[in-house]
């Protein structure tokens, strides 16, 4: 069957390479729907993540429908960060018998990126993009993560991509005596000297700039990190306080310097699109979560201060369960941590990369 690779342009089109989600996921029992007034700004250059970002969005048509879609990258921030040239290939999706579409889809945005000077291509990490789950196929899992198809793997590999980078999710069940912990965690920090702070207590001033600060100092050396503009952080800040961003994320300070900051959002599972008569479990219901520390802070407890100050303001609200989210495999100190404050792992994600020099 022909495959037909096309380059949308207009708003229409583009609008309608967003809508491919619905699509593809349109036979789940529970499921995130798309958010076209983040996805779309980015991709006509209108969003401050588009800034020294140059995209190339490609779709896969077969008969005059379409069956995938592609959004080549080359981020000059992430490059100029490590000393790189990596192109990445975000908001991948494609139909179940797309596999040979989406072979010659991955191949052009392979190519245009290899054209840009790119030397490989990495799937599933960076501009929005996460990796793509291998294990928990049928749980709805935290508000940011992929929900795929296991059929992606093949797909991608098959493309010519291989595994690069693990990552694990974690998760807990509340129970008395982790809230006993957590409210301990949280003592210790306050008897170490730190200042907690909900977003909400910081002036609106400092809140984008700290938090940049905090988050770009904290994870310059963590494995696929692309640097934040303090743009991009009070965009994200402005879109996610109707969810509680400001009653729940935390900024930590030590002599007025910022040290520590926790990205928090409650769970939004009444956002999700379910089928009928479909319910989800508590367990389904969580919370999105990181954890930024900086160097001089390390190893005295903030973390712990931090993610337990967090979970307790939703143990307040009425969580059953909690998300500790996504952590590299190899990241040793932050799975430690996980489990520390009572989670378990519970679903296993995937990066993958191309060599584009063969």
């Amino acid at each position: 069957m022909a495959v037909a690779i096309e380059v949308p342009a207009s708003r229409a089109e583009l609008a309608a390479l967003i809508a491919l989600h619905d699509t593809v996921y349109a036979g789940r029992r529970a499921r995130w729907a798309p958010e076209p007034s983040i996805e779309l700004p980015l991709l006509t250059g209108e969003s401050p993540f588009a800034a020294e970002r140059r995209l190339r969005p490609f779709v896969a048509r077969e008969r005059g429908r379409m069956v995938a879609r592609a959004v080549a990258v080359i981020d000059e921030r992430y490059n100029r960060h490590w000393s790189d040239a990596l192109g990445h290939i975000i908001l991948f999706e494609a139909l179940p018998d797309a596999g040979a579409a989406v072979c010659k889809l991955l191949d052009t945005a392979c190519g245009w990126l290899a054209s840009e000077g790119a030397r490989a291509a990495r799937a599933g990490f960076g501009v929005f993009d996460f990796p793509f789950v291998m294990d928990a196929y049928e749980a709805l899992p935290p508000s940011v993560l992929r929900h795929n198809p296991p059929g992606y793997h093949t797909m991608l590999k098959d493309a010519g991509f291989a595994s690069e980078q693990g990552f694990v999710d974690y998760k807990l069940e509340v129970t008395p005596q982790l809230v006993k912990g957590w409210e301990s965690a949280v003592e210790a920090g306050r008897r170490a000297g730190f200042d907690i702070l909900r977003f909400r207590d910081v002036p609106l001033e400092r809140r984008a700039p700290d938090l940049h600060q905090v988050w770009d100092d904290a994870f310059r050396a963590h494995w696929g990190y692309t640097p934040f503009s303090e743009d991009e952080l009070s965009m994200v800040i402005a879109s996610l306080t109707p969810a509680g961003m400001l009653d729940c994320s935390l900024l930590a300070y030590r002599d007025g310097e910022p040290v520590g900051a926790l990205w928090l959002m409650p769970e939004t599972s009444d956002q999700a699109v379910l089928a009928r008569g479909h319910a989800l479990s508590a367990a389904e219901m969580l919370n999105v979560l990181a954890i930024a520390v900086r160097e001089p802070a390390r190893r005295q407890g903030l973390n712990m201060a931090l993610a337990g100050r967090g979970y307790l303001e939703l143990v307040r609200r009425g969580a059953r369960f909690l998300s500790y989210t996504l952590v590299l495999d190899d990241n040793w100190p932050s799975r430690r941590t996980a489990e520390k404050l009572g989670a378990a792992v519970c679903a296993s994600y995937v990066a993958y990369r191309r060599d584009l020099r063969r």
